[in-house]
């Protein structure tokens, strides 16, 4: 006989679960006060990234193009003069978005090149001074995403490889070093706060993405000084984890964890293609299978997806990015409550898929791979099932409980069948309600 059920977990909260990671905000904040504050971006699960800037007018690398040697500096800049934003479509782009069912967006401001997407005080390049476009393309995306209820995010770098105030290139060591002449780092460092003000007072960013941190210090960047800045004037401010440990939020790039993260909150940015701007060249586009497996992944293990489009310099969008946006919109249209505002899944080994779970633990949502159906079975559950249905149909199915022996406490193995007409064409969710809170048996089956 079993002398006692050896564990019992109760998901109540996703904290529980994998809220172990060390953030600014985790140790400079009472924990009640940052939960309240990135409740939104826990219940976001989706945004999207938009890489915009001369770069699309040739179609190649953003910034490392030139830092790469693909192409020389100054061939790289003379793309200033192809950047036209003639078919900028700024509420097209907020409806496509919203149609997704993300639920932020976060542009490119300024990339490594030094390029600003705003009409910049500071004496560098802007798509309002330097290029055919002449205009300001930020202020009226923002008010189109705040007509469709969308978040607004800032990607901002905070290198800036054009500027002859910035110590020089990762390969080009021909620049100043900054011991050798602190007063002209300090002229820079006086120059990117100015136009990370003019982004946070102009447009209130209610997210914040930096990158290029891996350059300098958290010192050199004046990290704590950005935060503050950025807080005083927009204390709900969220801001990603590239500013050396003055972060929120974690933001691993491109490769999917395999275990669950041990952070607060975390965030995968991830590509359509191969490539974050626009690229004619590189064909090889995600399906909307694969994306929203990855989406769904992400959800699950309690992080969100960042996912990427890359306009053509006349603000269109490439037919390939929109048609997988709408097929994403459409999952997300029909399977949106096993996925917005949920709770990270089972713990491995319960079940052999990506999960959720509600806020209340009450509901577990199954995400079945591909066209699978048949058989499913779920490992450990204690609970009773009240109601098993299908997403998005009006299709309720009955479990079969095996291996349940009377005088155990160890629970039987819950098979369900999926008939063929229930299936997705991307991914099917099976919705499971229960009679109480989670409970999950953890031990090992055997007997002492």
């Amino acid at each position: 006989m079993l002398k006692k059920q050896i564990a019992l977990c109760i998901l109540m909260l996703a904290n529980a679960l994998f809220y172990s990671g060390s953030t600014y905000a985790q140790q400079k904040t009472s924990p009640d006060s940052i939960r309240s504050k990135m409740q939104w971006f826990a219940d976001a699960k989706l945004g999207i990234f938009i890489h915009w800037g001369i770069y699309s007018v040739n179609g190649i690398d953003e910034s490392w193009s030139f830092h790469n040697k693909k192409i020389s500096y100054e061939n790289y800049m003379k793309q200033l003069n192809g950047f036209t934003a003639a078919n900028y479509n700024p509420q097209e782009w907020a409806s496509l978005i919203k149609e997704s069912g993300a639920r932020y967006a976060v542009i490119t401001t300024k990339h490594h090149d030094g390029v600003a997407l705003w009409p910049t005080k500071q004496h560098h390049f802007s798509v309002m001074r330097n290029t055919p476009a002449k205009k300001d393309v930020l202020k009226p995306f923002y008010a189109a995403l705040d007509k469709e209820g969308i978040k607004r995010g800032a990607y901002f770098s905070l290198i800036d490889w054009s500027h002859p105030d910035y110590p020089g290139f990762l390969k080009d060591s021909s620049r100043y070093k900054i011991a050798d002449n602190p007063k002209r780092w300090q002229l820079f460092q006086n120059f990117f706060q100015a136009q990370i003000d003019e982004v946070n007072r102009a447009y209130k960013p209610d997210l914040w993405w930096f990158d290029g941190d891996w350059e300098h210090s958290a010192a050199e960047w004046q990290a704590e000084k950005v935060r503050k800045e950025i807080l005083s004037v927009c204390p709900g401010a969220i801001i990603n984890g590239r500013l050396q440990g003055y972060g929120d939020y974690e933001t691993p790039e491109q490769n999917f964890p395999v275990s669950r993260p041990k952070f607060n909150w975390w965030e995968l940015c991830m590509t359509t293609n191969n490539n974050w701007g626009f690229h004619p060249d590189d064909t090889n586009y995600k399906t909307p299978f694969e994306v929203i497996s990855i989406f769904v992944d992400a959800v699950s293990n309690g992080g969100n997806l960042l996912l990427d489009i890359g306009p053509k310099e006349d603000g269109t969008i490439p037919a390939e990015q929109v048609h997988i946006l709408k097929e994403l919109g459409a999952w997300n249209k029909k399977n949106g409550e096993a996925i917005f505002g949920t709770l990270p899944g089972l713990p491995q080994g319960h079940f052999y898929g990506p999960t959720t779970v509600s806020k209340d633990s009450t509901v577990i949502y199954l995400f079945l791979p591909g066209q699978t159906t048949g058989n499913i079975m779920l490992k450990g559950l204690t609970n009773t099932i009240k109601d098993i249905q299908v997403v998005g149909t009006e299709v309720h199915l009955k479990p079969k409980i095996v291996g349940k022996v009377s005088w155990s406490p160890v629970p039987g193995l819950v098979f369900i069948n999926v008939p063929e007409k229930c299936k997705d064409p991307y991914m099917t969710v099976v919705k499971l309600q229960l009679d109480k809170p989670v409970q999950l048996y953890r031990g090992q089956g055997g007997l002492n």
